[in-house]
């Protein structure tokens, strides 16, 4: 139940973040689901090497969807998203 529910809310925090930086248009729903799922990690690891420990539900959503911003940002400066 957990995985299902790691999912459904990794697709959201992707869904989310592509919203935030416009490549919305270019993902489909499993790379929503990885982009969320792998930016909140990111999201997770870094806060920790920042000394930030987030407490309750709503700061953890919102720091998942800064890493999957994040994640996006570099993505695209890879070239894999293309802007706009």
């Amino acid at each position: 139940m957990g995985l299902i529910v790691s999912l459904i809310v990794g697709g959201i925090v992707g869904w989310l973040a592509s919203i935030i930086m416009k490549t919305n248009a270019q993902m489909g729903m499993i790379a929503n689901v990885l982009v969320g799922v792998a930016g909140s990690a990111l999201g997770y690891w870094l806060a920790g090497a920042l000394g930030i420990a987030p407490a309750g539900g709503i700061m953890r959503f919102v720091v998942g969807i800064v890493g999957a911003v994040l994640l996006i940002f570099i993505l695209r400066a890879l070239g894999i998203f293309k802007k706009g």
